[in-house]
């Protein structure tokens, strides 16, 4: 396990202005009234950049990708067009729609602050936002609940247990889609029962009971379908609408590990991953304007392909970030290019932003953490990563 040595040099094409929206921003996410939205998507397996967010313009692309390679825009099945020679995934329509509103941009070569290639490995520095491996035993974005004000913000985690990412001193509430709790249903009475005297139990268990209630269709029994990934989206809105929604909210997608047959993985993997933002768009209605998302991986894939046409486990990747927050904008940090002489250790994309950075500029300019809680306490000994660009949100 290594340091990088990242290049922090950043885009500053927004100049004065984007100084003054991002003032603007860390304003609003301070002023009293309805409180914003982060959604942290962490696509888990390694998600290949170099598919998602397309460098077609790069002339090294091609030759290193081979079958893998994602066509041009205008070609067929060509990559979708975003801005300085890069393109969206042909399966992500909405993402790129978004793109066109303003509303999405995106990071085309970021990494944690060391190269690891062990997902475990990886997930766990990601999540616990240190230096290095199990620096820390919680969560950087429950952290961020706390260093906001405890109880200010309520968090969510979807999935059958909660993710290092949201585990801390800060309560959240979890919800895993599947079957409804009924008014009349047995265990959950015996489990109230049993709880009742002891306060962290008995409040994790009315929370729980709580977010079920709050996901529940109209008072219905309506399940979601499997596979049914835009109704989870918004059924995940739903819970974070009203005065009882949640605030900071942890999705895990798993299966992005495409060591073999990657195009028809990917294909699949990033429909289900447009299908779930789609649907927080749709399902979050007016409260879209003060949602941010951010889909992050723990690393990369390798630039050349495999022999059965996949990727290995590689260093530098894409992170996306959408919402009607979102201010327009171009690429966030430097593109390192696919030249021979330029690729981390003759294999992968080299990284030139700490992926942290990013997360400090949506903390502050979104959430409003002030600089000095985010380099101390979110995210601690990062005071050399400064948040990636003014003006993101």
């Amino acid at each position: 396990m290594t340091t990088l040595n990242i290049n922090r040099r950043h885009l500053l094409a927004a100049g004065s202005a984007g100084i003054g929206l991002a003032f603007a921003g860390r304003v609003a996410a301070q002023t009293a009234g309805p409180a914003n939205k982060l959604v942290v998507v962490i696509t888990r397996g390694a998600m290949d950049g170099l598919s998602v967010t397309v460098p077609y313009a790069d002339p090294n692309y091609v030759p290193l990708r081979g079958g893998l390679a994602i066509a041009a825009p205008g070609e067929a099945n060509g990559a979708l067009a975003l801005n300085e020679g890069f393109g969206l995934h042909p399966a992500l329509t909405g993402l790129h729609d978004l793109h066109g509103q303003g509303q999405m941009r995106f990071a085309p070569a970021v990494a944690l602050p060391v190269r690891i290639r062990s997902h475990f490995d990886a997930q766990d520095v990601l999540e616990n936002g240190g230096k290095g491996l199990r620096q820390q035993s919680n969560g950087w974005l429950n952290r961020a609940i706390v260093a906001a004000g405890g109880t200010s913000l309520k968090g969510l985690s979807i999935g059958a247990q909660t993710p290092l990412i949201l585990r801390g001193d800060a309560p959240v509430s979890s919800w895993a889609p599947g079957g409804l709790v009924r008014d009349g249903d047995r265990i959950a009475s015996l489990l109230q029962d049993l709880y009742v005297e002891d306060p962290m139990l008995g409040q994790n268990l009315a929370r729980g009971l709580a977010t079920e209630q709050l996901v529940s269709m109209d008072g219905g029994d309506q399940r979601l379908r499997r596979n049914d990934v835009q109704g989870l989206g918004q059924a995940v809105a739903k819970l974070m609408t009203g005065p009882e929604g949640a605030d900071i909210v942890a999705v895990s997608l798993d299966g992005w590990d495409t060591h073999a047959g990657q195009r028809a993985q990917l294909q699949t993997r990033l429909t289900g991953l447009d299908q779930l933002v789609t649907g927080l768009k749709d399902g979050l209605g007016d409260a879209w304007s003060r949602t941010a998302v951010i889909v992050a991986t723990e690393f990369g894939r390798t630039a050349r392909a495999n022999g059965t046409q996949g990727t290995d486990h590689g260093t530098g990747s894409s992170l996306l970030l959408a919402g009607g927050a979102v201010k327009r904008g171009g690429p966030i940090g430097d593109w390192p290019t696919l030249a021979d002489n330029r690729l981390f250790e003759n294999r992968d994309l080299a990284p030139t932003l700490d992926i942290r950075s990013v997360f400090k500029g949506v903390l502050r300019d979104h959430m409003g953490l002030d600089r000095a809680a985010l380099d101390a306490r979110v995210f601690p000994g990062s005071a050399a990563e400064a948040p990636a660009m003014d003006g993101i949100v």
